[in-house]
């Protein structure tokens, strides 16, 4: 007799909590159909990035339309770091990182603690080297003065297209 009980109890005390499931579901709000990222347009955010950087800052030109900018900003005091993020076509996160902090700090930071593989690649006339992380994997071009990081969770076909949409232009007043 006690083994009935025993189940019994048991199979009441599931159906209990499944109908607490059930109550807290349909209360907590929950959106099958959110809104989808807005993408922003950065063009003034550029102007005024090449105009104060020290450095050429790289943008890219002719991407497909597919490709949808979600983030941009320049923070001079933050040693001049220019950032601009993209979904890709994917739905995949690329963000274009640029600053004049040492590389050994800055692209760790960015690229979600990647590391530097043997790997380069040559993307339209220069070297990239190859990063991989456990969430982010990153192409990273080392000039005079700063630092260009492409990183992020797309493919890396996916970042190279980024790294040879990139044109760097400095426009000083």
């Amino acid at each position: 007799m006690r083994g009935r009980q025993t189940v019994r109890d048991m199979v009441l005390s599931m159906a209990v909590i499944g109908a607490v499931v059930a109550v807290i579901y349909m209360f907590i709000p929950h959106d099958d159909k959110a809104a989808p990222v807005k993408a922003v347009d950065y063009r003034v955010e550029l102007l005024t990035a090449r105009r104060a950087a020290p450095y050429p800052v790289a943008a890219p030109e002719g991407l497909a339309k597919e490709w949808k900018p979600t983030s941009v900003s320049y923070a001079k005091a933050e040693g001049s770091a220019w950032h601009l993020g993209f979904l890709d076509p994917d739905g995949e996160y690329v963000a274009v990182e640029q600053s004049t902090v040492p590389a050994e700090k800055y692209i760790p930071r960015v690229s979600q603690q990647a590391a530097k593989t043997a790997r380069t690649q040559q993307i339209a006339g220069a070297a990239w080297e190859h990063w991989e992380g456990p969430r982010y994997d990153a192409l990273v071009r080392r000039d005079k003065g700063s630092t260009t990081v492409v990183t992020g969770t797309a493919s890396a076909e996916r970042l190279t297209q980024m790294a040879a949409a990139l044109e760097s232009r400095h426009d000083p007043k």
